[in-house]
This record gives C-alpha cells, sequence and structure tokens, in this order.
C-alpha cells in the first residue's frame, strides 16, 4: 500500500525513492509484523482463555504434555493478521504473485481456522476428517497452482539442485506437481508443530532462506551470476518471506518454552502452504526438501510409522511419530529437542544456499 501511494511522488519528494528498493521494505515488513504480532499477542492470549480455546492434550502422548492442557491455541490467526497487515503496507499489491500469496493465506487460513473452530469451540472431538481435510486442501492447491500456472513470467521447467544444465520441463503436469509441494508442505508443517517453538523457529529459518532465493531470482545480475532463472515478479517476494520471518519471531516471544499460546491449525496449515507456494514461484521446489528438511523427516517419521504398524500388524519403528515424540520418549528433554531440531533445520538452510554455487 505505501509503496503503490508513496512511490509515485518520489519525483516531488526524492526521499520516497527509497520505497523502491526491495530490501528496505523486507526489512521494515519484517519489523511491522513483529510489532503486530508482539503488541497483539498478550491481548489475544488473554482473549483465547477467556473463551477456554485451549489445547487438548492426548492422554496416550509423553506425559510431560500434560501441564500443557488448556493453554491457548489458535494463535494462527495471529500470525496470519500480522503477515497479511505488514503485507498490505509494504508489499507491492500490483503484484500477482504476492496476491497469490494473500489469497493462499485466506484459503488455507480457512482450512484451519474451521477446523480448529470445530475442535475448540464447538467441543467436538475432531474437526474435519483427514480425508475431508486433505480434500479440501487439494482443491484450494490446485486453485493457487493454476493461478501460479498462468502468470505471465512463469514457466513449467524445474530447478534441479546441483545440476545447471538439467531442467525438465512438466508442461501442463506442473499443476498436480505444484499442488502436491503447496498440500504436502502444508501437512509436513502442520505435523512438525508438537512442542513449544518446534514448528516456528525452523520455519524462520526456512522463511529467511526463500528470501535469499526469492531476491536473487528477481535480480538480473544475481540471477544470471548465480545461473537461478529469472522471474522479474519474483523478487518482491522477498518482501513477504521477511514479512514471515518477522511474524514468526513475535509468536515465539510467546510460544516459546514454556508455551502460552498454540498457533493450532489455524497457523501451521497456511503457514506451510505459503511457503510451499513461495518455493514453487520463485523454481526452487525440490530444494525446498533440503530448506524443510526438518519437516520432510517429520511428515516422513509419520508415514513410516503408520504403514509399518499396518504391514507388521501392530509393531512401531519409532516410540512414538512424529520423531519429536520419538525423542522425548527416548528421556530428551523438550527443550533439548527443540534446540537440536533448530540446529538441525539452520545446517540444512545453509546447505540449501551453498547450492547456489556447486552446480
Amino acid at each position: 500500500m505505501l509503496y503503490e501511494f508513496l512511490y509515485p511522488l518520489h519525483d516531488q519528494f526524492t526521499f520516497l525513492n527509497i520505497f523502491r528498493y526491495i530490501t528496505f521494505r523486507t526489512i521494515y515488513g519484517g519489523l511491522t509484523a513483529f510489532v503486530i504480532c508482539f503488541v497483539l499477542g498478550p491481548f489475544v492470549i488473554r482473549k483465547l482463555a477467556a473463551m477456554q480455546i485451549g489445547q487438548v492434550i492426548q492422554i496416550d502422548g509423553p506425559q510431560t504434555h500434560l501441564g500443557k492442557q488448556g493453554t491457548p491455541t489458535m494463535g494462527g490467526i495471529l500470525i496470519l493478521f500480522s503477515v497479511f497487515m505488514a503485507t498490505v503496507i509494504w508489499g507491492s499489491l500490483s503484484n500477482h504473485y504476492v496476491a497469490i500469496l494473500l489469497l493462499t493465506i485466506l484459503l488455507f487460513g480457512a482450512i484451519g481456522f474451521v477446523d480448529d473452530y470445530l475442535m475448540q469451540v464447538k467441543k467436538r472431538n475432531m474437526g474435519f476428517t483427514a480425508k475431508g481435510k486433505f480434500s479440501i486442501q487439494v482443491v484450494c492447491g490446485l486453485v493457487i497452482s493454476l493461478l501460479i500456472f498462468f502468470s505471465p513470467d512463469f514457466d513449467t521447467t524445474l530447478t534441479i539442485p546441483f545440476f545447471k544444465n538439467f531442467s525438465p520441463d512438466l508442461g501442463i503436469w506442473y499443476i498436480p506437481f505444484a499442488c502436491l509441494v503447496i498440500v504436502g508442505t502444508s501437512n509436513a508443517v502442520n505435523l512438525t508443530d508438537g512442542l513449544d517453538g518446534l514448528a516456528i523457529g525452523p520455519y524462520i529459518v526456512a522463511s529467511v532462506t526463500y528470501m535469499f532465493f526469492a531476491y536473487v531470482a528477481g535480480h538480473t545480475q544475481f540471477a544470471q551470476y548465480l545461473h537461478v532463472r529469472h522471474i522479474m515478479s519474483a523478487g518482491e517476494l522477498s518482501v513477504v518471506c521477511g514479512i514471515l520471518a518477522g511474524a514468526g519471531l513475535g509468536f515465539l516471544w510467546f510460544n516459546a518454552h514454556p508455551a502460552q499460546i498454540f498457533m493450532g491449525d489455524s497457523g501451521s496449515i497456511p503457514l506451510g502452504a505459503i511457503l510451499g507456494t513461495i518455493a514453487v514461484v520463485v523454481k526452487q521446489e525440490i530444494l525446498l526438501l533440503i530448506v524443510g528438511g526438518l519437516f520432510v523427516i517429520e511428515a516422513l517419521s509419520v508415514i513410516i510409522q503408520v504403514s509399518y504398524f499396518k504391514i507388521s500388524k501392530g509393531k512401531r519403528i519409532f516410540r512414538m511419530a512424529p520423531l519429536h515424540h520419538h525423542f522425548e520418549l527416548k528421556g530428551w528433554h523438550e527443550s533439548k529437542v527443540i534446540v537440536r531440531f533448530w540446529i538441525i533445520s539452520i545446517t540444512l538452510a545453509l546447505i540449501s544456499l551453498g547450492t547456489l554455487k556447486i552446480r
């Protein structure tokens, strides 16, 4: 909004020329999201507690979690509100990729909100059925994928890490592939959100990583030098990535152990979808397996556990899935699990950035 309103006046007021710089808007967009989240956090926590919207702890889980019973959840609305407002203020709303990301927030945010609402407000044993929620996610993912597919400066080739001259073109099949990336990331982040700050910490790391990828993809010289596919409009997504990181930091202030609030499906489902969408737009879809490697590991641990349980007729590979619960049941303190998983996430992010020069 500020970009559209103030930058056109830079001929009369030269200092307004600063709004055309993506780096400037990325920094202040992130700070704005952080401040909104930080200031509104206590109010949202009190409001959710007054409405008795609290976390329900499964009795068959780690016993150390029983103390979390009743902690306010649905905190994702705080993150999404901060991201949405900061993007409207600092982002270029005329950029079609920014518009697609805002739509992603609304669509997947609605899925997470309704799922939480059915459980927390209507006090049902569960929200959507697993198949029902997945089906709605796929429909929304296809909508977002189609909008990206028909964007004027987008192509359907894949960027394969470590290979400079190998970029297969998926053609029309790029649509279901993009949907898979978006929906898969949405569910992977959702499965990781099981400990205080466990999901939001790596999410901040992934957001900052894709902030660099988006900036490089949108910069002609940098893209050419690093042999990255140049997408002129993608540079604006670095502003959104900075905003996601800022909102994540603001939420982490209250979500750090011992957590005062949980994000719930209202946060984890749309945040994952946003990250997947950004990965698709900046043509680093495959690299998301490394950048978001921790989310992938957590999701795979659930898939492996469930599959082996069915095949072996009741046997388990892990003590409990997702993987973070396995280490808890092995005796690791919750804080140790969280910090070590953060370290893994940072390491994977650095490896992914290194792929820009290893081709």
